[in-house]
């Protein structure tokens, strides 16, 4: 593989496949962390309402176009809608919010975080509002139909608002229903992927109708430490003894070679790191070239292991069963 982006549906816009993922970056440091992304060379910043941080990641983007160092169309700007802002009544509303936070006139990609309707809570009241309805000790559900917020969705591309929508934590099922009515299909799937789950049958599927994907946790359980409430530990795969054994005979890193496991399959993806020698470094990965003997290595790791799973997190909810 050569190029350094896959080209979206409908638009034809060119999406980096080497992005910065903006997940637990802290509020204090994510004006500079983000501008000394861009200065190293990230053009693709991947957000979220839930991550808290999209004021601040937001000046880090502007201070680097107002000083010139990139022009505002040079970069590719996502953020994700989050579930208590599914009914058609709210999203309007959430995204106008998150584009004033961000101070942007569009995003370049807008996806619906998961395919979990939960009841609303006023930004107010409780900003971002998490999962549970404050006071709650369990998820709270309310009646919004996923086919009814994508055509809000499709609303904002109309308004010029964001030039492509898509989403994130679908499964087949899911999006087929969605294939069944959309105007506008989706352009992205953000899904959790690295060597210990694959999801080599999702993405070959959604790939063949037309729809990039992007991996998330890349690393493995790096980032879900303080999540999990099932008391289990994990062993990030930047330890693993399979993964280092190919770095050392590439002279790289870890965290390279799991980056670019991914981008062998065409898949984006949204590293994060607010040390300036690991954004290099996760940055610099389209030269190597990993053989037939290590991609073996990387699959047999395999284990379907997955990370960002509510049921993990003490929600009682089995989304991805």
């Amino acid at each position: 593989m050569t190029a350094d982006y896959v080209t979206l549906n409908r638009t034809g816009d060119k999406m980096p496949l080497r992005g910065f993922g903006c997940w637990k970056i802290d509020k204090k440091d994510a004006e500079n962390t983000i501008y000394q992304a861009i200065k190293i060379g990230y053009r693709l910043f991947d957000g979220a309402c839930d991550y808290g941080n999209e004021v601040e990641v937001g000046r880090g983007v502007n201070k680097a176009i107002k000083e010139g160092l990139v022009k505002r169309e040079e970069l590719f700007i996502v953020t994700k809608l989050w579930n208590t802002f599914h009914s058609k009544q709210h999203v309007r509303a959430a995204f106008d919010k998150q584009l004033k936070d961000w101070g942007l006139e569009y995003f370049d990609l807008y996806l619906i975080h998961f395919p979990i309707p939960l009841q609303y809570v006023d930004p107010s009241v409780n900003y971002p509002p998490e999962w549970y309805v404050p006071g709650a000790d369990k998820l709270t559900y309310e009646r919004s139909p996923i086919h009814e917020c994508w055509a809000e969705m499709e609303k904002l591309v109309e308004a010029k608002l964001t030039r492509n929508i898509g989403v994130a934590n679908f499964n087949c099922q899911a999006i087929l229903d969605m294939l069944t009515y959309a105007k506008i299909k989706p352009a992205v799937l953000q899904i959790e992927i690295h060597p210990l789950l694959p999801q080599e049958r999702l993405v070959k599927w959604v790939q063949e109708q037309g729809i990039q994907v992007t991996a998330y946790s890349s690393f493995g359980p790096t980032s879900y430490v303080d999540l999990s409430e099932s008391g289990k530990t994990y062993q990030s795969l930047l330890a693993n003894d399979n993964v280092k054994s190919i770095a050392d005979k590439h002279n790289i890193t870890t965290g390279q070679v799991l980056l670019r496991y991914a981008l062998d399959r065409n898949i984006a993806v949204i590293p994060k790191s607010v040390h300036e020698d690991r954004m290099k470094s996760n940055l610099d990965i389209m030269n190597i070239q990993l053989d037939q003997e290590d991609n073996k290595v990387l699959s047999n790791l395999k284990t379907n292991q997955r990370f960002n799973d509510p049921m993990l997190f003490g929600f009682g909810l089995p989304l991805f069963d």
